[in-house]
């Protein structure tokens, strides 16, 4: 069963920065992709970013400039950057796992809130 844990969430200033990270363990096939979603409350799961086993990158234009996504290959993990925050980013952040098998794997959930 593949486990993704989630850490760096938290409360922060408009215009300031967080890290959030996601590591992967148990039985992982052969990895498509990694990334991240965001949900804020009363609206739908929508991605943030992800990026595929060749590096390729996919940024929601209301992060582009703002958000950098980082993966390590050989541990299995994905993190994200999160610089010049914004009070619409205020959400709870999944991390997403995507295999060759089409099989999705999600994380817990991190709360990211973005208020002064």
């Amino acid at each position: 069963q593949v486990q993704l844990v989630e850490s760096g969430g938290g409360l922060v200033q408009p215009g300031g920065s967080l890290r959030l990270s996601c590591a992967a363990s148990g039985i992982i096939f052969t990895i498509n992709s990694m990334g991240w979603y965001r949900q804020a409350p009363g609206k739908q799961r929508d991605l943030v970013v992800s990026i595929t086993s060749g590096g390729l990158t996919n940024y929601a234009d209301s992060v582009k400039g703002r958000f950098t996504i980082s993966r390590d290959y050989a541990k299995n993990t994905v993190s994200l950057q999160m610089n010049s925050l914004k009070p619409e980013d205020t959400a709870v952040y999944y991390c997403h796992l995507l295999d060759y098998s089409s099989r999705n794997y999600w994380g817990q959930g991190t709360q990211v809130t973005v208020s002064s």
